[in-house]
């Protein structure tokens, strides 16, 4: 029986990490502690609270524009309303001094008073 011996070099032998000029300790992860994590989320819970709080103040200050607005349009709307009926009055009486009809009759005069 014949046995076949291979030759191995030490550096061939040795684990990785052992290679000459590389550092061989090994360094653990750390792990946030409980007090850290519940800093941290209270942290972004406070953050997330303070945008939606900016953002509701902002839509609020729209709706205040917005009101004002709606309002001077609605007190436009009725002052073309009133200039559309003096308008109309003022066309009528023009219309009513100019036509044939009130040519032909006479000038009104206060003949007299009821008795007291």
């Amino acid at each position: 029986m014949s046995s076949v011996q291979t030759f191995v070099s030490r550096r061939e032998a040795s684990p990785v990490s052992f290679v000459r000029g590389r550092n061989t300790i090994r360094v653990e992860k750390r792990n946030l502690g409980s007090i850290s994590q519940i800093v941290i989320v209270s942290m972004i819970t406070l953050i997330f609270g303070l945008i939606y709080a900016a953002e509701g103040t902002k839509a609020t200050s729209f709706d205040y524009e917005i009101s004002a607005v709606e309002s001077e349009i609605s007190e436009l709307n009725a002052r073309r309303d009133d200039l559309a009926v003096e308008k109309a009055r003022l066309t009528s009486v023009a219309t009513a001094k100019s036509s044939t009809v009130a040519a032909t009759m006479p000038d009104a005069t206060v003949t007299g008073y009821a008795a007291d």
